[in-house]
């Protein structure tokens, strides 16, 4: 009864008018800002920020959440139709959603996206409301070593990821890893492989990584190609809607894509790109024929999908609950509280009840209404495909300047955004896949982190990896991988090596 109770609070408060009105803002301006490439919700929310102090906490946080869980959704509508990921956790989709766009299948995947995500969402939503208390507690149990061990075990896993052998996609997440040391160490102060260049000091800018390496790569692939451009036929929703065979293709990925993106995005400093790169791993290595993944799977795009708006979603846990916001977006937000004068930490949920349910219930709300938006605008999207790529890639180039320039204000990044949009070419040419080295990138420095402190900690003691539980399982899962991954690579050899034996047999 009590948790009823809570929830009827709740609904009252985000079924106010205004707060039904600023729900509504922020869901649009988060969709607008997750198809525009380069921009994210953390740009949005900090402009938005001033806005908030003129608003009550409670309608202050619904807003600002909702461009952040709007963004999601927006984000892989760029990244389906242009490959270019319009946040960091959507770079995902672009590895199946853009070769089901290419082709002719851009209303089914923005069509199955968009129920994914609601699926996710919703999952992640019940989950909140549900295990709130609980998902908190496991999280206090995690300290440096445990983190460690999971974000080897996230890289590890994004080996897999690649469309050819797992050696590629550990050498990407290893070069990933060298792109994150960039920038100047937190601990000594010391610039690290900056080479005496004042911008480098704070590291690689992530938007200008994601654009060079997924929108400007592609661009002058098509450029240099003689691909012709497919017309998309005209949107219905039949066309829209999956086929029997495909709905129950997406079903166990969006129910696992969900849980995972649930359980990690509770986790505090785990977030959406973690879980949806994670999800997409785990299906090629569940899928009976891994092959198609990267060639339009459209498993590639529902799991993801589920697992980042889930993640969004329970991320509000360890950020109102036990006051560590996940990632910047959530340091904003928290921001925002602290402005009102609200002091996020255990004493929330009981302190702040009015806020925390309506905070909750408009999640479900304001999901309901990315789906109304989102439905009924995927033919729209899709005619982007019929504008002559003469006239479209040009445009790209400048929306991915500004966007990247808006970051920081910093010419630097443009020239930046090019050099790595040429880095991504060459890696295209040569068959490596460029979301691994994303993710070792995002992990990188989170990585070094929670080594270093697990390491202060234990006074130098390395057994404190296998020592701990949860430590110990989680690298004895990454160790099993590795023995599969090779494993499987020394079986594949020998196969190739006996059918090339036969065949010399049967032609002397």
């Amino acid at each position: 009864m009590e948790l009823l109770d809570n929830l009827w609070l709740g609904l009252q408060v985000a079924a106010a008018p205004t707060t039904l009105a600023y729900c509504f803002l922020g869901v649009l301006l988060g969709t607008v800002v997750g198809v525009l490439p380069g921009i994210g919700a953390l740009a949005a929310i900090s402009l938005l920020l001033p806005i908030t102090y003129h608003m009550t906490a409670t309608t202050a946080i619904i807003m600002l959440a909702g461009v952040y869980y709007g963004a999601q959704y927006g984000g892989s509508t760029a990244s389906i139709l242009l490959n270019l990921p319009g946040t960091p956790s959507s770079a995902v989709t672009c590895l199946d959603g853009y070769p089901m766009a290419k082709k002719g299948k851009a209303g089914l995947a923005l069509f199955v996206t968009t129920i994914a995500s609601l699926a996710g969402a919703m999952s992640g939503l019940v989950l909140l409301v549900l295990f709130s208390p609980l998902i908190a507690s496991v999280g206090l149990k995690f300290g440096p070593s445990e983190f460690f061990s999971m974000m080897v075990l996230g890289l590890v896993a994004a080996s897999s990821m690649t469309a050819g052998s797992p050696a590629k996609g550990l050498c990407m997440v290893v070069f990933g890893l060298l792109l994150g040391m960039v920038g100047t160490d937190v601990n000594s102060g010391v610039a690290r492989f900056s080479f005496d260049v004042p911008e480098l000091m704070d590291g690689i800018n992530l938007v200008a990584l994601a654009m060079g390496l997924f929108g400007v790569a592609e661009v002058v692939r098509v450029i240099n190609s003689v691909d012709t451009q497919t017309k998309p036929a005209k949107v219905s929703f039949k066309s829209m809607a999956p086929t029997a065979a495909e709905f129950r293709a997406t079903v166990k990925p969006m129910v696992r894509g969900s849980a995972l993106g649930s359980a990690l995005g509770a986790l505090p400093g785990v977030g959406p790109s973690i879980a949806s790169f994670m999800s997409y791993a785990i299906e090629k290595k569940l899928a009976k024929d891994p092959s198609r993944f990267g060639q339009g799977a459209i498993e590639g795009i529902t799991a993801p999908e589920s697992a980042n708006n889930a993640a969004a979603q329970t991320a509000f846990v360890p950020s109102l609950s036990l006051g560590i916001p996940g990632d910047a977006v959530m340091a904003v937000m928290l921001g925002a509280l602290i402005i009102h004068g609200i002091q996020p930490g255990p004493m929330l949920i009981t302190e702040q009840p009015d806020l925390f349910w309506g905070l909750i219930v408009s999640f479900a709300i304001g999901n309901i209404m990315l789906v109304i938006l989102n439905l009924p605008t995927i033919g729209l999207w899709v005619a982007l495909l019929r504008i002559p790529f003469a006239w479209m890639y040009p445009a790209i180039l400048v929306f991915v300047a500004l966007g990247v320039f808006s970051v920081n204000n910093n010419a630097f990044d443009i020239y930046s955004v090019a050099v790595l949009g040429i880095m991504g070419y060459a890696l295209m040419v040569l068959r490596f896949e460029p979301a691994p080295l994303l993710l070792g990138y995002i992990l990188g420095p989170m990585l070094e982190e929670h080594l270093r402190r697990a390491m202060l900690l234990s006074r130098g003691d390395p057994m404190v990896f296998v020592t701990r539980p949860i430590s110990a399982t989680l690298l004895a899962i990454t160790a099993a991988m590795l023995v599969w991954a090779v494993w499987s690579t020394v079986r594949k050899t020998i196969k190739a090596k006996r059918q090339l034996e036969a065949v010399e047999h049967a032609l002397a």
